[in-house]
């Protein structure tokens, strides 16, 4: 299996990358086709001892800034390391993509170049997080700001395919952000999606979620507009950083506090790798017709083989196929209903 990957995407590129990518090739057997500057991933290599058997170099001279407008990467960018990663996977080069670069110009141009599975509206980013129980899918993440109710139908369909195929979870709960559990609840949206899904039958939908319910694990597939999943990642980030560095003051502020951290260290390192992102590897953008991961920015190289690690599995498990059928079976269901007049 070839895995495209920018070499230039992240905080720590090219070194992350091609550490996560050594460590890839060995632990999963997969080929690597990394996209860059040639000559300055060939010297990273060199000064860091990171071997390149099983790593082929695509020359790319440029690299989009996190700050462009996303547009950009079609004109400005286009031959950038993330452009030529989305060239490469388009001409069949590779069987997925992993990066890490601008998640806005990441979404415009898979959406562009490799173009959406059929009668998805919008492509979705989706990251796995942490919760009290397992982990949970949260969608959108970022990548609309502004959705209609079809729109988190979709996502729903989707991600329960996801978490179902990739994290083994039999029929995923599937449930809507919103401000109470009552089906009445919410903006236009949020009772637009909560009538759409409520009797569908291609996914478990268990109704509406408050926000504090969902670290505690009430549901595997938590849809909302890209506006409002973004400010629940970011505050779930936060907090994480909030309660790590807390429990290091605690354990570090005394002799007592210092014997108490020791007595407990084993269940903190569990609990700190269970809370850990790059365990995951990144946030897979569903709706696309390739397999796509989003990394996380600041991602090492361990995150980095994680996330090649959940392409392959994007790959392996046929999740487009299996996606890509749900989407029909979704298509028939809404004619049936437009038929019967009941939409």
């Amino acid at each position: 299996m070839r895995i495209i990957i920018d070499g230039f995407g992240g905080d720590h590129a090219p070194k992350a990358v091609l550490e996560g990518s050594r460590m890839a090739v060995d632990e999963y057997g997969v080929s690597i086709i990394m996209t860059g500057d040639k000559e300055q991933i060939l010297s990273c290599a060199k000064e860091n001892n990171i071997s390149l058997d099983g790593i082929e170099i695509v020359h790319a001279p440029s690299v989009i800034p996190v700050d462009a407008h996303p547009q950009d990467i079609m004109t400005e960018y286009k031959d950038s390391s993330m452009a030529k990663a989305f060239e490469l996977l388009n001409e069949g080069k590779g069987d997925a993509v992993v990066c890490a670069g601008s998640t806005g110009a990441m979404v415009v141009g898979a959406s562009l170049m490799l173009r959406r599975i059929k009668g998805v509206r919008r492509a979705t980013l989706a990251p796995i997080i942490p919760s009290e129980t397992g982990c949970y899918m949260l969608m959108d993440a970022g990548a609309n700001v502004e959705c209609r109710p079809e729109m988190l139908v979709q996502f729903g369909v989707m991600g329960s395919v996801y978490m179902e195929k990739i994290m083994k979870i039999a029929s995923p709960r599937v449930a809507v952000v919103n401000i109470g559990a009552e089906e009445t609840k919410g903006r236009a949206l949020e009772l637009g999606v909560h009538a759409m899904m409520k009797d569908s039958d291609l996914f478990h939908f268990t109704g509406n979620i408050e926000p504090r319910y969902i670290p505690r694990g009430d549901a595997d597939v938590v849809i909302t507009d890209g506006f409002t999943g973004n400010v629940i990642l970011k505050l779930t980030e936060g907090l994480g950083k909030m309660i790590g560095n807390a429990l290091k003051d605690i354990f570090k502020s005394s002799f007592m506090g210092t014997l108490a951290g020791l007595l407990v260290l084993k269940k903190v390192k569990g609990f700190k790798k269970k809370m850990d992102y790059t365990e995951y590897g990144g946030a897979p953008l569903l709706g696309i017709s390739k397999p796509v991961i989003k990394a996380h920015g600041s991602s090492n190289g361990v995150a980095f083989k994680n996330a090649i690690r959940q392409a392959r599995d994007f790959v392996k498990m046929d999740v487009i196929g299996e996606i890509t059928s749900s989407m029909e079976q979704l298509r028939q269901q809404n004619k049936e209903r437009q038929n019967d007049g009941t939409v």
